[in-house]
């Protein structure tokens, strides 16, 4: 098969980095805006995120959430009530200074999260236990103003949904945190393919302002970690800064419970990097915009581009997302943009085809070809679907497990650390430690898992400080 199509992507293992934006690039997901660190998302590109939107969105109601919208624009005196949160963002922050010709009497934060103004509305509307608990949601776009960017991965704007709700103790807030968590987890591995680690996060990796941070936590093809989602406890603190406070079941003023969870249009650049290959994209079928592309060989002849069309309204009537390219381009290229655009199936018919009553299905995943007949057509694409879904999660499991590694000697982690992919072993819990192992090795901890730690960690040592170990933690470089 010809290799014009895909000359101009980088080879994955030659250079990872200029790979990736290449493949964002030639299969039109993203490109760049005349602002530094901003993307214009392509309709491919934004077609992926509705699906994810979809999928959270309908679990989020599920679960009682409901959706509002809050402003962009924050006061300043309003995001400086809680000092911890502030110190976290502050230098991310962008800030408007002028509102047409005038000087503004106060700064403006261009929202870099949005807890302050979740919390000052939670105040004028909590008076009562019966006002508990409040599940909120919104879908908008946030500014965090970073040095360096990549599209997807990190940029300037990106698009979100950000969860907030108030609960009567912190008990039904912990419940609430790990439940998102969860709804996550399922995006990530049922929606998505992508294997995850759940955990909690150390205390220097926190979220600022929370009591706890639980996060998923994955590799990329290269071996490097990716945050791919979190869920916050954040306690009573910015209850406190704020004052949202309510009436108990015995008649008592008490500060609400708080959480807050997002995932964020970064979701897609794992995506990319967890499943794609030296031809362009490859996508989940649940979540690839198109599912099936219809490709006629030999279409000048006659009854061909007929049935093709016939074909087209079958499948579509069963449901799948379908395109038929009956564009005058030669079928190589056809073939060669259907790869580089990662749609699951390709389905090739010819005059051959329609006379022995059957088409050729191509995986993306696999290269394979297979004839099919045409009797209970839908039910076989639908299968085979769902066998493409399988095989992209259980690869990317089986490159994630090879790529983990516990141990409890220093030489075999930093070793690990250098090839790529998480090294998990015990830990002492300092901060210090911590800090000096990210100086040595670049690498930070990403998580101490449920799995590992289901146990209490007995009779270990740090093998970073020669400490007592209380937990076992995943390390990796990240992105």
């Amino acid at each position: 098969m010809s290799q014009d199509f895909v000359k101009d992507i980088t080879k994955r293992d030659v250079d990872f980095a200029q790979w990736y934006t290449d493949v964002v690039r030639k299969a039109e997901l993203a490109d760049y805006s005349s602002v530094k660190g901003c993307m214009i998302i392509r309709p491919t590109g934004y077609a992926l995120w509705e699906n994810i939107q979809r999928f959270l969105d309908n679990r989020f109601k599920e679960t009682g959430h409901e959706n509002v919208c809050m402003p962009l624009l924050i006061p300043e005196s309003l995001l400086m009530r809680e000092a911890e949160h502030v110190e976290g963002f502050a230098p991310e922050v962008a800030w408007v200074t002028q509102g047409g010709q005038n000087q503004l009497a106060e700064r403006l934060a261009i929202r870099p999260t949005s807890e302050v103004l979740f919390a000052e509305h939670y105040k004028n509307i909590i008076q009562s236990y019966r006002d508990l608990p409040k599940l909120y949601n919104q879908w908008v776009n946030v500014v965090r103003w970073e040095k360096t960017t990549r599209p997807f991965l990190r940029t300037t704007e990106f698009l979100w949904q950000e969860g907030h709700t108030c609960h009567e103790t912190i008990e039904d807030a912990e419940v609430e945190t790990r439940q998102m968590l969860e709804i996550y987890a399922e995006a990530c591995e049922q929606l998505l393919a992508i294997p995850v680690v759940r955990g909690v996060k150390t205390a220097n990796e926190r979220f600022a302002g929370a009591a706890n941070t639980y996060t998923l936590e994955t590799l990329m093809y290269d071996g490097k970690a990716l945050q791919i989602a979190t869920s916050h406890n954040l306690g009573n603190n910015f209850a406190k800064a704020f004052d949202i406070r309510f009436t108990d079941r015995n008649g008592e003023l008490q500060h609400v419970y708080q959480t807050s969870w997002g995932m964020t249009t970064r979701t897609i650049g794992g995506l990319i990097m967890v499943h794609s290959d030296d031809r362009g994209l490859v996508l989940p079928p649940r979540v690839a915009p198109t599912q099936l592309i219809i490709v006629p060989i030999a279409q000048n002849k006659p009854g061909v581009m007929d049935f093709a069309y016939q074909l087209h309204d079958q499948l579509k009537e069963a449901d799948f997302r379908i395109k038929l390219d009956d564009s005058d381009k030669q079928p190589g290229w056809k073939f060669n943009e259907s790869e580089m655009k990662g749609i699951p199936i390709r389905i090739e018919v010819g005059p051959r085809d329609i006379s022995q009553n059957q088409i050729i299905a191509v995986r993306r995943d696999t290269g394979e070809k297979i004839t099919l007949s045409l009797d209970n057509l839908d039910a076989k694409i639908s299968a085979l679907l769902e066998d493409i879904q399988t095989n992209l999660f259980e690869s990317a499991k089986k490159r994630a497990d090879a790529k983990t590694e516990y141990t409890e000697d220093r030489e075999v982690f930093e070793a690990r650390i250098k090839q790529g992919g998480f090294a998990v072993t015990p830990w002492c819990e300092d901060g210090t430690c911590e800090e000096k192992v990210k100086e040595d090795t670049t690498a930070t901890a990403r998580c101490m898992s449920f799995e590992y730690n289901s146990e209490p960690v007995k009779d270990k040592v740090c093998p970073h400080c020669g400490k007592p170990a209380t937990k076992i933690v995943h390390w990796a470089r990240a992105y």
